[in-house]
């Protein structure tokens, strides 16, 4: 007896666009919901004068899966995702959804602020991340994600009745970063003037471009954070600093959210450089509260270090746009 044909294999275009460098993944989707990256690339943001521009250039870059060929697709982009047209925050463009699928004829598509894709990559790689603080992560409560990057990207998993989750975006890294202290309220100061903003944010705080001001304020050295990467120790000001202010950031997200089910760090900056996570001064300052202390002292940190993170999260987004019962988890 004949076997039966086993359905075809559908392919997605998932891409996550940074404001230095964006990444593109084609993924297939198996019948049983199952994600396969088979292959991605890597192109400069600014490189391109658009989006649009940004999709035309992906032949050259060798990849394989034109946009028009793709069942579904995503982008995940910086920035407050309102409607089908995005103004992104980190870069001069505009997305229209329906400019891409009247360009490529894109029937299913979707656009999610890149934290939101974060958030469901970490979901779906969170096995392989690296502990930060011990304890047991559970997707059964709420988790929170956070990271530094070209900003400082949030975003939560809110655990659903029937065993999936829904991802909440974030722009808390557009808000005030708190300071303490002398030496702390210099370098908000020092950072308001290199940056010519009023008070100083968490997406000037904790990112790449953070990083570099912070290290200039110490020691009178203007790097960038690829070169400062490599001078860091455990005995570097800069690095129990930054750690500090992570700390920081990521304590107060996991009190906003009540975030039981342990929190996900994520973005570039910690992801090649983790002694800014691993750092004794970050663990202290997770840990401070007056009033919670034991309960932050039982959420587990991890940091995901996969680069590909967003792009599987955004595979996930493409995928619930094809499947009617997106899988669990």
């Amino acid at each position: 007896m004949p076997q039966a044909a086993r359905p075809p294999l559908r392919h997605i275009l998932a891409a996550d666009i940074g404001g230095t460098n964006s990444r593109f993944g084609h993924f297939t989707l198996a019948p049983d919901g199952g994600l396969a990256l088979g292959q991605s690339v890597r192109l400069a943001t600014q490189a391109a004068g658009s989006f649009l521009a940004l999709l035309a250039a992906l032949p050259a870059a060798g990849f394989d899966l034109a946009p028009g060929q793709a069942a579904a697709a995503a982008f995940a982009v910086p920035g407050a995702v309102v409607g089908r047209t995005v103004r992104f925050a980190n870069i001069d463009w505009t997305l229209d959804l329906h400019d891409l699928e009247r360009a490529y004829g894109l029937g299913q598509s979707a656009c999610v602020n890149d934290f939101l894709a974060q958030a469901h990559g970490c979901r779906l790689l969170g096995e392989s991340a690296e502990a930060i603080l011990p304890g047991h992560m559970d997707p059964s409560k709420i988790q929170a994600v956070i990271g530094a990057g070209t900003g400082l990207g949030h975003a939560a998993l809110i655990p659903l009745p029937d065993g999936t989750c829904l991802a909440l975006a974030s722009e808390a890294g557009q808000t005030a970063a708190p300071f303490f202290g002398p030496e702390e309220t210099a370098f908000a100061d020092f950072l308001c003037r290199a940056t010519g903003e009023d008070y100083a944010r968490g997406d000037s705080v904790l990112s790449g471009s953070g990083l570099s001001n912070l290290h200039r304020f110490l020691t009178g050295q203007d790097l960038a954070p690829a070169e400062i990467g490599p001078r860091l120790t455990p005995d570097s000001p800069t690095a129990a600093l930054f750690a500090r202010f992570y700390g920081r950031a990521a304590r107060d997200y996991a009190l906003t959210m009540l975030a039981t089910g342990g929190v996900y760090l994520s973005g570039g900056v910690a992801a090649k450089n983790p002694l800014l996570a691993a750092h004794p001064e970050f663990a202290r300052e997770f840990l401070a509260s007056p009033a919670y202390g034991r309960l932050l002292a039982r959420i587990p940190v991890r940091l995901v270090r996969d680069e590909n993170v967003g792009l599987y999260g955004a595979a996930v987004i493409a995928r619930n746009l094809l499947l009617p019962q997106p899988p669990k988890g």
